[in-house]
């Protein structure tokens, strides 16, 4: 049997169906998945396989399932037999699984002998993958090997009716890991009980750095405003919305909005953090997402946590342990050095984890769950492909990065890595490459790389040997969603993000591609505009907004809006200095490379209404634009397009023009904002009926970070299924550059 069969309890499961129906033989973990022999009376041999798919544990995915027929061997009993490690085979590795119901109990049953018990798991929860060392999945490969179990553990594992039967990360408080208070220098904290005493800190405003499954998340009170800026000064993070962590349905219920699709992902085993409509009347406080609609919540998915929130009854901030775009901490000595300027105190515990792993982040669009981070739950369980693939790494891109490595039909696709921006972030990288290569013994032939020639990621392509492929950014994210879809195409690509690097050289993120797995065509895009400063125009995004005024509609129109924009430039004086610089830079083409971004035209356009002149994390000001849209406004302004190089361009001078006679009328914001998402969807809408008119699919693809926009992606689908089309979405892979590395993985495998 292969799929995720190692560490889900499939060895048991397997014993007791066995013993059930009265047949002999023996089961064990290979470096390729579980084997087994049985022997007994043909029909009930043929009830006990069927039965094995049918009953088999809850965590586990049976990918195929292989017979032969042997000779008797005259087995006397049936046994788990010792794992065998087999040259170059591999197996699915199952993701962490939330604490289940029955470890809840015991964690809270005061006469259990695991009570209060924070590192209580049995075969069908608790860490997997963030343990691994290698495979099989045997405890000697695992962060576990240095406890040894005590007899009692040694019984419940070798116990065939007990749920802990072969359960590898099997612990107690006599023989387990242990949790420990200190202080920013490693110092003890005098605790008898380090969970109540942390829960002490936590009420008094402390910040707390806590051990988790793949890293250290800081905690603070979610319904302290001051102590949650003072986390934000901290961790150098002044905007990006934190996620909360809430003891229960009902705890969440009091501050959000929920479904029952809602619900399902809150209780799931991948257990993610779910963006939530926020209720006004919510005590968290403002600053915990500032300007936000939607609130970031998980439940507890660790026993630590749950005993966290069930005896403190708090609201919990859980955010990432690290500084701003750095990697998140893992090991204890490294989180008191790189936490120490943030947390007051520590709460660790001496399991080690063998990988980094934030935790993954899930939105319901139209209806249905959508992947924004994919990591903890999720990864690294593969995205099943409809073709075989050559082994092959494609490196991803440089936001949102994630890798993803192929072969026999399987996209091994890397939990979240994060900004590839900084050495750290390289090397944890690096570190994750080479740990899928070793735990599906994939040796890639092929390297797929983003053409962006200044990413790290590519950078540390060209390095590597053996053949290479360059990847356009766009085409990669159409193929992502097809294939992640199990479709072929053609298909008509509406690839929509911050930017990219172009064919010809340019910046682009407001595209139409038709294309399949081997090609595309670029059949319309956004109007090409200069970004004044580069990378400052992301930064500032006031530098945008002048742009598209100043190109779109001349000097005369920018001066009847000059405050607006020596405002944003900070003082009146300083700030007409360095528009006049920037105008010069536009005029001579210096340092203002040309996209045709629609990233970028939400940075401007959210500037022009005066919501972020400069953001502090990337999409800052395209989210502050969607939070205030009226959903009840109907109106778009005008666009028109003409065909330049055999491609059709949308002109946006009519959109930024409508966009400043409604400031000059005096149109509230929301409305304006309602206006510009309704102009996109009817741009996306009007654009590709015209390709389909012209021997074009009647299937469209959605992709691109911009679609992340929950507004703008459900509007636009609809609209595009009343127009006749299929609408392709992502769902198992974040549209944004989070799925980039699977586009790039299956190109480089068809053109290759």
């Amino acid at each position: 049997m292969k799929g995720v069969v190692q560490g889900v309890g499939f060895r048991p499961f397997v014993y007791s169906l066995a013993q059930r129906h009265g047949l002999k033989g023996w089961v064990n973990n290979s470096s390729e998945g579980v084997h087994l022999e049985v022997e007994g009376d043909p029909g009930v041999v043929e009830q006990f396989t069927g039965e094995i798919s049918r009953y088999a544990p809850p965590r586990a995915r049976i990918e195929s399932l292989r017979f032969e027929d042997l000779n008797w061997a005259g087995f006397q009993d049936f046994k788990i037999r010792e794992s065998v490690e087999e040259e170059g085979k591999y197996q699915l590795i199952s993701p962490d699984i939330a604490t289940c119901k029955a470890c809840q109990d015991e964690v809270f049953d005061p006469g259990d002998r695991r009570s209060r018990y924070p590192f209580t798991n049995c075969t069908n929860c608790g860490p997997r993958f963030t343990i691994i060392e290698d495979i099989p999945y045997d405890r000697p490969k695992t962060t576990m090997a240095k406890f040894r179990m005590c007899p009692q553990c040694r019984r419940e594992y070798d116990d065939p009716a007990n749920r802990r039967f072969h359960a590898q990360p099997n612990a107690c408080p006599v023989c387990g890991p242990r949790v420990r208070l200190c202080d920013r220098e490693s110092k003890p904290l005098s605790a008898d009980d380090p969970i109540s005493s942390a829960i002490r800190l936590l009420r008094e405003g402390k910040i707390l750095a806590t051990k988790g499954l793949g890293g250290f998340l800081l905690a603070c009170d979610a319904q302290d405003a001051p102590v949650v800026e003072k986390l934000r000064q901290r961790k150098h993070r002044p905007h990006k919305p934190f996620a909360v962590m809430l003891k229960n349905l009902a705890a969440v219920k009091e501050h959000c909005l929920l479904n029952g699709e809602e619900e399902k992902l809150l209780l799931s085993p991948e257990s993610p953090i779910v963006l939530l409509p926020w209720k006004k009347d919510s005590s968290i406080a403002s600053p915990v997402a500032p300007g936000q609609k939607y609130l970031g919540v998980m439940l507890p998915y660790t026993p630590l946590h749950h005993l966290l929130l069930q005896e403190s009854g708090m609201a919990l901030v859980m955010t990432s342990g690290n500084l701003s775009e750095e990697p998140i901490a893992k090991d204890n000595e490294e989180a008191l050095l790189r936490l120490g300027g943030i947390a007051d105190a520590f709460l660790l515990h001496d399991r080690d984890i063998y990988v980094q792993y934030d935790d993954s982040v899930v939105a319901l669009s139209s209806g249905q769950p959508t992947i924004l981070r994919r990591a903890r739950g999720y990864a690294p369980f593969p995205v099943g492909l409809p073709f075989a693939t050559t082994p092959i790494l494609a490196c991803g891109a440089e936001l949102k990065n994630t890798f993803c490595l192929t072969q026999d039909g399987y996209a091994f696709i890397s939990q979240h890595i994060g900004d590839l921006e900084n050495l750290e972030t390289l090397s944890h990288f690096q570190r994750t490459v080479e740990l899928y290569q070793k735990l599906f013994r994939i040796n890639p032939e092929l390297v797929a790389y983003d053409l962006h020639p200044e990413y790290l990621s590519t950078k540390y392509a060209l390095e590597l040997p053996g053949k290479k492929v360059g990847v356009q950014h766009h085409f990669a994210h159409l193929v992502s969603c097809l294939a992640e879809n199990g479709e072929a195409g053609p298909v008509i690509g509406l690839t929509f993000d911050g930017l990219g690097y172009g064919t010809d050289g340019c910046l682009w993120g407001g595209e139409f591609l038709v294309g399949d797995y081997r090609s595309f065509t670029r059949k319309a895009h956004f109007e090409y505009l200069p970004m004044p400063g580069g990378a400052a125009a992301i930064r500032h995004p006031w530098r945008m907004a002048l742009s598209y005024v100043y190109t779109l509609l001349g000097k005369e129109r920018l001066m009847r809006h000059l405050p607006l924009f020596t405002s944003a430039a900070l003082s009146s004086e300083s700030g007409e200095q360095k528009i006049r610089v920037l105008l010069q830079q536009i005029d001579r083409r210096m340092n203002s490379p040309l996209t045709s971004s629609c990233g970028r035209l939400f940075d401007g356009v959210s500037a022009l209404l005066g919501l972020c002149f400069s953001i502090s994390f990337e999409g800052q000001a395209a989210m502050a634009l969607e939070m205030i849209a009226d959903l009840d406004e109907e109106g778009a302004y005008e666009f028109f397009t003409e065909i330049e190089d055999g491609k059709e361009m949308i002109r946006l001078g009519p959109l930024v023009g409508g966009i400043l006679q409604d400031l000059e009328k005096g149109i509230d914001r929301s409305r304006i904002s309602a206006k510009f998402h309704n102009t996109l969807v009817k741009t996306g809408v009007s654009l590709c009926k015209r390709i389909r008119e012209h021997e074009g699919p009647d299937q469209v693809a959605l992709s691109g970070g911009v679609f992340q926009n929950r507004l703008l992606s459900e509007r636009m689908k609809a609209a595009l299924e009343e127009s006749g089309f299929t609408v392709l979405v992502h769902r198992q892979v974040p549209c944004n550059d989070g799925g980039l590395s699977l586009g790039q993985a299956v190109i480089a495998n068809f053109i290759n």
